[in-house]
């Protein structure tokens, strides 16, 4: 009878993998820590804490520090929205994928080779 052996899989995922779903999805964390002597209550500790990018918490109504500037170039690009690249996965600002093509791998969504050809056509025409 042959033996059926389980061997262990390769998990392709790695740190920064990981830290990008963290930053893209959000992590809370809550916690109640009480110290009690006798049934009184001598210390109650409450911590909340979020680890997000800006873009997430901004998202999801968070408050930022004060004094942050929300007024900057790079603020502004962080809040455009943004979709996944169908080939490589990657973030890219939604109207430039949508619109013309993926600036990591060159994919190109039905309208922009739609928008292509009609430009060819024009070219074409004079």
């Amino acid at each position: 009878m042959e033996e059926m052996m389980l061997k262990p899989e390769k998990d392709n995922s790695d740190l920064t993998g990981a830290i990008d779903k963290i930053l893209d999805k959000g992590l809370v964390i809550n916690a109640d820590i009480t110290v009690d002597v006798a049934g009184v209550e001598l210390l109650g500790i409450k911590i909340r804490a979020a680890l997000a990018s800006f873009e997430t918490a901004a998202k999801y109504g968070l408050e930022f520090p004060s004094g942050t500037n929300l007024d900057t170039a790079s603020w502004k690009e962080a809040m455009k929205e943004k979709e996944k690249c169908p080939q490589c996965g990657k973030r890219v600002d939604r109207e430039e994928l949508l619109n013309f093509e993926c600036p990591w791998c060159g994919w190109e969504s039905a309208k922009a080779k739609q928008r292509k050809m009609k430009a060819s056509l024009k070219v074409g025409v004079q």
